[in-house]
């Protein structure tokens, strides 16, 4: 019998490669988004229900007859007309009307070392979510990732962005803390594998690559070709470099508590890898492309029209 799974964001990053994934396992794929008119290939691959948190009924109505729900919604900082504390409330919203549909499984993706006591709102808010989920009657699996990486990637993109245009790059602090990038694709096989659990699970999704965030970007300058310089600043001082380019790029390239959560180490665990894709593999591969264009996280949400990159691009 055929089942059906509801992804939110199946036109955005991580939620395209998991609907990609459900489709060819034979799902029937919902998707929850605030972008309905996005381009994308998947568009009539599945169907589209607006995020009602609004509207509770709606979004039970939008969940009924789902086995799976694939929750991916969250957003990266606060800003006017998002905000981490209302991403919390949506969450909540949606996992009551997963229960109240009927809903089997919930497959949440958190992030690596979540604390309510954490001082950084991403970080708790993740872990009240956490606590929620695991106080409800649903099954599931709860994954951890820490920095994703692929052809729609923000972060490594632009890392490489700036090795590609300025003479130097600054580090924060002298970039000895360490992260565990996992491939978004490998990010979605152990979602669409963790449907098929029987038990409730916590799984810290990382890749099989530890780097400090120096080698990180020494990594990529080598792979693109641009080699640079590595400056050790002050967190404050390279917090404003980074806020001055925003301002250029008409974007919020890093924030305070994103400093504060890389140099806190929670970026890093001591579990073995869940992921197989290599990021150095990967940077060699796609070189020639990487940090060719900006990537905006900003601009992804004025434009709710416009597609993601291809991910078939990889």
């Amino acid at each position: 019998m055929q089942r059906t799974s509801a992804v939110t964001g199946a036109f955005g990053y991580s939620g395209q490669y998991i609907a990609r994934r459900l489709l060819a396992r034979g799902d029937r794929v919902r998707n929850l988004t605030h972008s309905p008119n996005r381009s994308s290939s998947l568009r009539d691959r599945v169907e589209t229900h607006p995020l009602a948190f609004e509207d509770p009924d709606a979004l039970r109505a939008a969940l009924h007859g789902v086995d799976t729900l694939f929750n991916t919604y969250w957003v990266r900082f606060n800003r006017a007309g998002f905000r981490q504390s209302v991403a919390v409330d949506n969450t909540l919203k949606l996992f009551d009307a997963a229960r109240r549909a009927g809903v089997r499984r919930i497959v949440h993706v958190s992030i690596t070392n979540p604390s309510e006591d954490s001082p950084l709102a991403y970080f708790s808010g993740k872990a009240r979510l956490e606590r929620a989920l695991r106080e409800t009657s649903i099954a599931h699996t709860i994954l951890r990732p820490t920095v994703l990486f692929g052809p729609e990637d923000v972060l490594i993109n632009n890392i490489a962005w700036m090795l590609r245009r300025f003479p130097i790059f600054g580090l924060f602090g002298d970039g000895s803390y360490r992260l565990q990038p996992i491939f978004v694709d490998d990010l979605a096989k152990l979602a669409v594998r963790a449907s098929d659990a029987e038990e409730n699970q916590v799984i810290d999704a990382i890749g099989p690559e530890t780097f400090t965030y120096r080698e990180l970007v020494e990594r990529i300058g080598r792979c693109i070709g641009r080699p640079r310089p590595l400056v050790a600043l002050p967190p404050v001082v390279a917090y404003a470099a980074g806020w001055i380019a925003g301002v250029v790029v008409r974007d919020v390239i890093i924030t305070r508590e994103e400093i504060a959560g890389l140099m806190s180490g929670l970026l890093c665990t001591n579990s073995p890898p869940a992921g197989t894709t290599r990021l150095s593999d990967w940077l060699r591969e796609n070189a020639s492309n990487l940090g060719v264009r900006y990537t905006s996280e900003l601009a992804r949400r004025r434009d709710r029209i416009k597609a993601y990159p291809r991910s078939e691009q990889a």
